[in-house]
């Protein structure tokens, strides 16, 4: 294991009947006044808007709002919610939603103590030094958002969907009801799932050596994902299942799954953003194209890893190693098949000639991933093997 420090400052409050806590920790705080995240009004039909704001009338605290969200977030909208809130004066912010309104959210806190463009942060040429104090009610588990200090936004203006991280980034309180996602489509819990299992991949692959308790844990969150995500498809109002899906997301990326390891490879990550900036498909239907393809391109790279998550997570232990890697990554490919999601670019409408424009738009962040580098070439590669 190599040398880390972990720290995650952020509190969360998890299981049924939760989110009326949410007024008593802004008030906790001293937090007067609010700026409310939303997205497309879900909360508003699903009741966890009245009850929030509820909670916040019963404290004390004020509020006002800013909806609209969007999956694939964009900047245009971090903007509009930045102005409103030193418009109104706001002392904190309050992301109801999932993964886009949390990273909305905390594009708009660092926003709100940055003079420029906030932008800037995720160009790489600032970086953020402090933040607004901010919450969140999770209604979506897939990001891990809602317990980790990152945030992906799109530039609409220039096709750009990257990320920003730092310390000063993280929710100060989460509150997760797993009720409240037992009203969503089953397109959306499978694209949940998958999420789940990118962002513990991109850690797994990453090549990092004597880690044997963190691929355990690993391996542990996936088949956990795999089996209640399953269970959901058939059944979406069971409670246990919505609530252990709920958790495996919120550890897949929350930092503690990343600890003693090179930091992730991210090369497929970096891939399925832009293939959301340019197609609009959602991340995790984008990821279930791209990760089988990356995969079948790196293999052999880290042939004994991936050998051993044939193995571990599939129970292949026929054949040689190259077999059995590849017989997974099948296997894997026909998991996400089997929830639904599209494993192929031109399942979505991706015209082969448009490979090219994709590749351009990954390529303006290269090298990309850690097992192997990638560049362009690499990238049109992989592309062309998500094909079909």
């Amino acid at each position: 294991m190599k040398n880390f420090v972990y720290q995650n400052p952020t509190k969360i409050i998890f299981g049924q009947g939760t989110i009326n806590q949410i007024g008593k920790e802004i008030k906790n705080h001293g937090i007067n006044k609010v700026l409310i995240i939303y997205g497309g009004g879900s909360i508003l039909k699903n009741g966890v808007y009245e009850e929030v704001t509820k909670s916040l009338k019963e404290h004390d605290v004020g509020y006002v709002e800013v909806s609209g969200v969007q999956p694939n977030p964009v900047l245009g909208k971090v903007q509009e919610a930045i102005n409103k809130a030193k418009e109104e004066k706001v002392e904190g912010l309050l992301a109801i939603g999932g993964g886009s309104v949390y990273d909305t959210t905390k594009a708009v806190a660092i926003g709100c103590h940055y003079d420029g463009s906030v932008w800037d942060f995720y160009e790489g040429t600032a970086k953020p030094k402090s933040a607004m104090p901010f919450f969140g009610v999770l209604t979506i588990s897939a990001t891990a958002s809602e317990m980790n200090m990152g945030s992906v936004i799109t530039n609409e203006a220039e096709d750009k969907k990257w990320s920003c991280g730092s310390p000063v980034m993280y929710p100060k309180v989460s509150i997760i009801d797993p009720n409240v996602q037992a009203t969503l489509p089953p397109n959306q819990t499978a694209n949940t799932a998958i999420d789940t299992m990118a962002h513990v991949f991109e850690l797994y692959f990453d090549g990092t050596e004597d880690v044997d308790v963190l691929l355990e844990y690993s391996e542990g969150i996936i088949r956990s994902t795999m089996k209640h995500v399953k269970i959901l498809l058939e059944d979406p109002t069971n409670y246990q299942s919505r609530a252990q899906l709920a958790w495996c997301a919120t550890l897949g990326l929350n930092g503690s799954n990343g600890v003693g390891r090179s930091g992730g490879d991210w090369a497929s990550h970096g891939i399925e953003h832009s293939l959301s900036v340019l197609y609009g498909v959602a991340h995790g239907a984008g990821l279930a194209i791209v990760f089988p393809a990356w995969m079948k391109y790196v293999y052999k790279e880290n042939i004994d890893m991936f050998e051993r998550f044939a193995e571990q997570i599939f129970n292949i232990k026929e054949g040689t190693k190259e077999e059995k890697a590849l017989k997974g990554i099948e296997e894997l490919k026909m998991f996400f098949s089997s929830l639904n999601a599209p494993v192929t670019l031109k399942e979505i409408g991706v015209k082969f000639e448009d490979l090219d424009k994709i590749a351009d738009n990954a390529a303006m962040q290269v090298p990309r991933g850690a097992i192997k580098k990638l560049y362009r070439e690499d990238i049109l590669e992989i592309l062309k093997i998500a094909y079909e």
